[in-house]
């Protein structure tokens, strides 16, 4: 009788023991029953000694195994997002041992001696950034270095932060690729799903173009990742573990030699400062864009009626940006557009109007609202929100000849109507197009010649450090869908025109300002940690994070910035409170994460994104 240590997909347990008759390889997939639970599926880890207690048999071995790599990947998880195994295992697909073959691409696109810069660029680093602007044909970079892979028979992971993306991705790929291109994300059919997976088992999936899930697809021959707009937060899981698939291509890379590449025309503070990065500036297209600053707060400003009026006129297409993921509220001021920092940590306070404060929301300080701005005196005000469907009926009512179309997710819920309005729009058949985060992402739109970005200031003044990384590369991504050929305005709805005007037109000089902003503070210089302690009795979830808090100020080589109740006090009927730490240290953090694991209300979230 042999022993072995067995982890069951999906289910957050310790590994446990089974027996069998039978040699089996680690990393074999076998069929157990756990208690109630039948037939699951579970992941051979080793051979082990005969345990003191007894062991059920494993009932069925199958053809199926995890690849080495897919297993590294799997350990390297559980080990820095503080998860068990057998759970994270649950992410990953399984497959036969399979070979593959190259493939003959004859066709292949014509690169300008910059673009051929870059590519021998990254040929000659094994990770780097291409740091391209909009226009500039890093998609033809990344396909001639594809090729090169696919000829050799070698895997390809093309990464994209949204299924949004997907249709103009699909497009451009399956130009050079079509045979050997497969799609991976949510809204893909089980059909198509399983002949992709088939299609590995035969060693015929070369090229796959997907989103976060894909990197757990069975890969046995990978050697090239594309990430591409790597600075996109999608590719940070929102709940546990709350895994970046961007980092973790890094780690791939770093651990198994698979060249790994980033790109975006605006890469992340952190990818800039880590990653060796290549410069590739201008665009194929004649363009040439106008910025214009509308200096009042979220409005339907005359000067705004007046461009979109003018672009109308002229029989072009307009479309707007309205952020949606500023959910707090902070107030300004009238004059000078300056908002209320917090004195600790430099971070915009949010305003709470019910206990009439301001509050910071990474280390609780709080302070009496100001009636007047520390900067110049002026009158403050609080933030106006306005949503995509309030501002569509405001435009109808002074356009009433314009098809007006909302572009977001309440719209959007599936890939066909993504694919349906775009169509419609680049038709020609709508006039102005409404959108939040969405409209920035990468779509080609030929007859826009006015973008209008509104109630950016409320998004820059978030508090959050990234907020102004984040907000400057958004209006750069919105303001990159106007004017691709021919002449473009660029209309920017904002009380801080010297922070757009500075920075807007050079990203460059923004990052290496924003690097001495961060310095001793932030990553890339500091990492940090943020637990969340939920619980539907609130003095128990105070109580348990005030202990935590009185525990964790006593260890060396890490730092409490702050803890209490979450901006978002109450999610799904749970008190949420929090708690925020900062380290030189990956290691210390981790040990803070193994030690919180035993407490079943608190996450911890290790490189967050979101503070609220």
């Amino acid at each position: 009788m042999k022993y072995y240590e067995v982890a069951i997909f999906g289910l957050y347990l310790q590994n446990l023991v089974f027996h069998s008759q039978e040699t089996i390889p680690s990393l074999s997939e076998v069929i157990v029953d756990v208690k109630m639970k039948k037939n699951l599926r579970a992941l051979v880890i080793k051979e082990c000694e005969k345990p003191d207690f007894q062991t059920k048999a494993i009932k069925e071995l199958t053809s199926f195994s995890l690849s080495k790599s897919q297993f590294e990947l799997a350990k390297f998880i559980s080990y820095y997002y503080a998860a068990k195994i057998g759970f994270v295992l649950g992410f990953f697909l399984t497959s036969k041992e399979y070979s593959c073959k190259g493939i003959e691409i004859t066709k292949e696109p014509n690169l300008s001696l910059e673009q051929k810069k870059a590519l021998d660029f990254i040929k000659s680093n094994s990770n780097s950034l291409l740091f391209a602007d909009t226009g500039s044909g890093k998609t033809e970079i990344y396909i001639s270095l594809i090729k090169d892979y696919l000829k050799k028979g070698k895997q390809v992971l093309f990464l994209m932060p949204e299924i949004s993306l997907t249709s103009q991705i699909k497009k451009r790929l399956e130009m050079y690729f079509k045979d050997s291109l497969f799609l991976w994300h949510s809204k893909v059919s089980k059909k198509k799903k399983q002949e992709c997976l088939e299609s590995f088992n035969e060693g015929k999936a070369l090229l796959i173009a997907g989103a976060r899930s894909a990197l757990f697809l069975p890969f046995r021959n990978l050697e090239l990742i594309v990430v591409d707009e790597e600075h996109d937060n999608s590719y940070k899981a929102s709940n546990q573990p709350y895994l970046n698939v961007r980092d973790l291509a890094l780690f791939l890379g770093t651990k198994l030699n698979i060249k790994v590449v980033l790109g975006s025309a605006t890469p992340s503070l952190t990818s800039f400062y880590k990653q060796k990065a290549f410069r590739l500036r201008g665009t194929f297209f004649e363009s040439k864009k106008h910025f214009l600053y509308d200096e009042n707060e979220l409005s339907l400003s005359p000067m705004l009626l007046s461009e979109i009026q003018a672009s109308l006129g002229r029989h072009k297409q307009v479309i707007i940006f309205l952020p949606t993921r500023a959910n707090f509220r902070q107030i300004f001021c009238k004059n000078c557009g300056e908002t209320i920092k917090c004195p600790f940590c430099s971070i915009a306070m949010s305003l709470h109007k019910n206990r009439n404060l301001l509050k910071c929301h990474y280390c609780n300080f709080t302070k009496s609202i100001d009636q007047s701005c520390p900067s110049c005196q002026g009158l403050m005000l609080e933030a106006r929100k306005m949503g995509t469907a309030e501002l569509k009926e405001l435009l109808e009512s002074k356009f009433i000849n314009a098809k007006i179309t909302k572009f977001d997710s309440d719209e959007i819920t599936s890939v066909k109507k993504l694919n349906h309005i775009l169509k419609e729009f680049n038709d020609k058949k709508i006039d102005i197009l409404i959108g939040t985060s969405m409209l920035a992402k990468g779509h080609d739109y030929h007859n826009v010649d006015l973008s209008v970005i509104l109630g950016i200031d409320e998004y820059l003044f978030r508090p959050n450090f990234r907020a102004s990384e984040e907000t400057l590369a958004l209006a750069m991504q919105v303001a990159g869908r106007a004017g691709r050929k021919g002449e473009a305005r660029v209309l920017l709805q904002t009380k801080n025109r010297a922070f757009f005007e500075k920075y807007i037109q050079d990203y460059d000089a923004f990052l290496q300002d924003e690097l001495e902003n961060r310095k001793g503070l932030y990553p890339p210089f500091k990492r940090l940690l943020r637990l969340i302690i939920e619980d539907k009795d609130r003095l128990k979830a105070q109580n348990l994070c005030e202990y935590l808090a009185e525990k964790l100020a006593t260890i060396k080589n890490i730092e409490l910035i702050g803890y209490g109740a979450c901006g978002v006090e109450m999610i799904n009927a749970k008190y949420r409170f929090h708690i925020l730490i900062r380290s030189d240290s990956y290691k210390a953090l981790i040990a803070i994460e193994e030690y919180v694991l035993q407490f079943k209300n608190v996450n911890a979230d290790i490189d967050p994104i979101d503070f609220m």
